[in-house]
């Protein structure tokens, strides 16, 4: 009964979300409310641990929340460093169209969600979509890089947080997610990004302004920002959670930029203090982030998500039904929280069969792509962007991400049917 009534309050609380536009309701305030009503559920229920519970969601979200503060505030340093203008100046030089810069960035959001990681990628890009566009071209290249950062997360074991689970459990190297995974990847994006691609209008203005040059001091904070954003990895192979890796970044970077303060006070890059990109963080957002994680973490001490797990799969599936199983894995990531769909997942099914696991990488990296709230860098996409609505990402992503889902999916097939 109080599993029913958990997930009937959660999918009533995802339906108001999605109609914030609509109903005139903060979608923050929604999930705040979601959350406690399912862990007042919890208490209730009496079902386990709840002290333990409580103190393992809580652990995954102050890691979620730090890494999100201390990657924006990076963002925000390369900003006023002038990074994101000087990008903008160089491509606008390039007298390309808006579908061509629209394909470009996208792209690069593909290849450096694989290097860096899928959240990452989606902050750090948006930031640079927004120099190239404006009004409904914005939220239909806001839409494409959380589709194209999903997709190139989903093959690389540093890419997406499944992915690396899946690493780390030994279902499969390195060298096999990258060649059994980058070409259903690459189907992924490109089917989703020309989909999409096609409604974008190339009658918007850029704006002809150049930025300013940059000087040592400038390049030496953008290159120590930029390498920050590569040491999450290895805080991996240091056995420490990622956002060790953004915190030393952040660290480092607050006190280069003090120390040339020191020496340089009449620097206009250097007038401001790191302090004050804090001031610019949406509190509301993260608040929103952290109601969606909690009711996340509800369902799942409630066996919520484990349950649905043995469904799909059975006691001891065959291959065909594992196959299928990962594909409704995938489906359902765009509802509930990937992670501990997969953890479940690893514990069920008993196959050694690496292509089987590179499968499941695949549909719970790409799955939640299918709607905006179904992965992290959907969320705070709308974080973000405020004009990409639940709604809008439906109008506007949703069916491109499902044909290109089913594309990757054919292709992995393909592969798998042919080349073992």
């Amino acid at each position: 009964m109080i599993i029913i009534l958990s997930v009937a309050i959660f999918l009533l609380g995802y339906v108001a979300i999605s109609q914030e536009h609509f109903l005139k309701i903060s979608k923050t305030s929604i999930a705040l409310l979601i959350a406690v009503v399912l862990w007042l559920l919890v208490v209730f229920g009496r079902l386990g641990n709840v002290g333990f519970a409580l103190t393992e969601s809580a652990g995954e979200i102050f890691g979620l929340v730090i890494f999100l503060l201390s990657a924006m505030t990076l963002v925000e340093i390369l900003t006023h460093y002038g990074l994101f203008d000087y990008l903008y100046t160089k491509l606008l030089k390039l007298n390309l169209g808006d579908k061509a810069q629209f394909f470009i960035i996208t792209f690069l959001a593909f290849i450096f969600s694989a290097f860096l990681d899928n959240l990452t990628t989606t902050i750090v890009f948006l930031q640079i979509a927004s120099r190239f566009f404006s009004g409904k071209n914005l939220l239909r290249s806001a839409s494409a890089i959380v589709i194209a950062a999903n997709a190139g997360g989903a093959f690389s074991p540093i890419g997406d947080v499944t992915t690396t689970m899946l690493w780390l459990a030994n279902k499969f190297t390195a060298q096999t997610i990258f060649t059994q995974a980058f070409l259903p990847s690459l189907t992924v994006f490109f089917a989703s990004t020309l989909l999409i691609g096609r409604s974008i209008v190339s009658d918007t203005k850029d704006r002809a302004e150049y930025a300013k040059p940059l000087g040592k001091i400038e390049w030496f904070v953008i290159s120590l920002c930029l390498l920050s954003f590569f040491l999450p990895l290895f805080m991996t192979f240091a056995h420490l959670p990622p956002y060790f890796g953004l915190l030393l970044g952040l660290g480092v970077v607050w006190l280069v930029v003090d120390l040339a303060r020191l020496r340089r006070p009449d620097s206009t890059s250097l007038s401001t203090s790191i302090e004050r990109f804090f001031q610019k963080t949406d509190i509301a957002s993260l608040y929103f982030f952290i109601g969606i994680l909690l009711a996340i973490g509800a369902l799942r001490h409630l066996g919520v998500l484990e349950m649905i797990s043995h469904w799909v799969f059975t006691a001891v599936p065959s291959v065909t039904r594992i196959i299928w199983g990962n594909i409704a894995i995938g489906g359902l990531s765009a509802v509930f929280d990937n992670i501990p769909l997969t953890a479940a997942a690893i514990d069920i099914v008993k196959t050694i069969d690496p292509s089987l696991w590179v499968l499941l990488a695949l549909t719970v990296g790409v799955g939640g792509s299918l709607l905006l709230i179904g992965s992290a860098p959907g969320i705070i996409a709308m974080t973000i962007v405020k004009e990409l609505t639940f709604g809008a990402y439906l109008k506007i992503a949703s069916l491109p991400a499902l044909m290109a889902f089913i594309l990757g999916i054919f292709v992995w097939f393909l592969q798998y049917h042919y080349l073992g």
